[in-house]
């Protein structure tokens, strides 16, 4: 299910996308300001965001550039602004589309299924197998019933996608928590030790999740 990050400071709109969102099977996730969009952008790591310029703390497009400091996650711009200057200014900041109020909800929902598909299958990892068992990134599934949490998720796949190499402690904390967290190293000690007590046969001894002590860590498949 793709979660979708909606930034807009009208009620009604927001609950009109959400309804229709949600009616579609998409996990949806709200902000009314750009500062708390920052904040829900770094928590629940949307696969899309849907972002109004005109918001009562920071304007949309100095939002843009503050996401596109740290993430590649696709931004539909959605925006009384009707100016081409608007637009180009959105689009040059790091916006993937724009659309301009009033819209039609079935465009924008067409819009939604565009900029999602482009996520697609493609990008999917290949199932792993760490110790004994065989972890699905697809259907985000271990084998033997192992349950993972949404973070442990994220911070096994960034290692996934770099297979026997090293992973920075700067990377992996901006790819899982985000750029206020740089500093934040325990995390990092604290889920990989719980990844390993999952996933390792034996995790005092790991042949798996490998540390780089001061650097960072590796998957070794």
């Amino acid at each position: 299910m793709s979660r979708i990050l909606i930034v807009d400071d009208e009620p009604q709109l927001v609950r009109a996308l959400r309804i229709n969102l949600v009616a579609r099977q998409y996990e949806v996730v709200v902000a009314s300001g750009g500062a708390e969009a920052l904040q829900r952008a770094a928590e629940a790591r949307p696969d899309l965001i849907v972002l109004d310029l005109g918001l009562p703390d920071i304007d949309g497009v100095d939002v843009i550039r503050k996401l596109r400091s740290w993430t590649p996650v696709p931004i539909l711009v959605l925006s009384g602004r009707a100016d081409s200057r608007d637009k180009v200014e959105a689009l040059d900041a790091g916006a993937d589309d724009y659309v301009t109020k009033p819209f039609s909800v079935d465009e924008l929902l067409a819009r939604v299924r565009a900029v999602t598909r482009r996520l697609g299958p493609a990008d999917e990892l290949e199932p792993v197998r760490i110790g004994g068992h065989e972890v699905d990134f697809a259907a985000r599934t271990v084998s033997g019933g192992v349950h993972l949490t949404r973070t442990e998720w994220q911070l096994l796949e960034v290692l996934a996608r770099n297979p026997g190499k090293l992973v920075g402690q700067k990377q992996l904390l901006q790819d899982v928590w985000g750029p206020t967290y740089l500093k934040q190293t325990h995390y990092l000690r604290q889920y990989v030790t719980q990844l390993r007590h999952k996933l390792e046969e034996d995790p005092t001894r790991p042949r798996h999740l490998l540390t780089e002590p001061g650097m960072g860590y590796r998957l070794q498949p």
